[in-house]
């Protein structure tokens, strides 16, 4: 098994596949969609626009389906919800599809949807991850970061950093043999010094900040809860993710 990190969409190889890839966007994307499939959701249906996503869920009823819709931080007008998993309550989401657009995350797994299997990852379902890819033993995994328009994000390596860091310690693997690229020996040592206080890291990260701004001191302390949630969202389809 060879590991890659990418911690940008952008930087995700194009024209190719890798045989598993891993979806990261700690603050909040994957951590909202993890918590809504884990709270009784449908499914989780993800777009980059957020006029197609308006335009696709027209055709569900009203009460099987829940718009999030998230840019800068903030709900986008007309949507039910924004980008909080704490707003993904068994009473809310239980029976209804989650028609979601947000600023970073869908447009990773966008990006990665090609691969033969894909799975999203944050801190709360970091084990979840573990668990599959240990059972699957795939060639290739490629674990990729949502960033912040492009740019490198603090939270989404430390979770690659994570992921990472279990596969390397469960299988006893060298180092050398696990690492595909030199971005996941830097991912598992931010882990590595940042794993007893990753409420810490989520505070000092840039879009932390923003969040805190905002006013989701709440938001922060649960997506930094390591392993809180043994569930697995995986692609059924392209864009596509329910609960495995």
């Amino acid at each position: 098994m060879k590991l890659f990190v990418f911690h940008t969409p952008e930087l995700v190889p194009a024209n190719q596949a890798s045989e598993c890839a891993i979806a990261i966007d700690v603050l909040r994307a994957t951590s909202t969609i993890a918590t809504a499939l884990n709270a009784g959701a449908e499914a989780v249906q993800v777009f980059s626009n957020i006029d197609k996503l308006m335009q696709v869920s027209e055709q569900w009823a009203p009460d099987k389906r829940l718009r999030a819709g998230e840019r800068g931080g903030g709900t986008v007008a007309g949507c039910d919800l924004g980008n909080s998993p704490l707003d993904c309550t068994p009473d809310r989401v239980g029976g209804k599809r989650l028609f979601i657009s947000t600023t970073n995350g869908t447009r990773c797994l966008e990006r990665v949807r090609d691969a033969k299997t894909v799975i999203t990852a944050a801190l709360i379902n970091r084990k979840a991850a573990v668990d599959f890819v240990l059972e699957q033993q795939p060639e290739t995994v490629w674990i990729a970061g949502s960033g912040w328009e492009g740019s490198f994000s603090l939270e989404d390596t430390v979770c690659a950093g994570a992921i990472a860091h279990s596969l390397l310690t469960r299988t006893g693997t060298p180092l050398s043999e696990l690492a595909g690229n030199d971005e996941v020996i830097a991912a598992i040592a931010l882990f590595a010094q940042w794993q007893d206080n990753l409420l810490g890291l989520l505070h000092h990260a840039s879009h932390g900040q923003r969040l805190l701004r905002l006013d989701c001191h709440e938001d922060l302390k649960y997506c930094a809860e390591l392993d809180s949630l043994d569930v697995l969202p995986i692609q059924k389809e392209p864009g596509l993710l329910v609960k495995r």
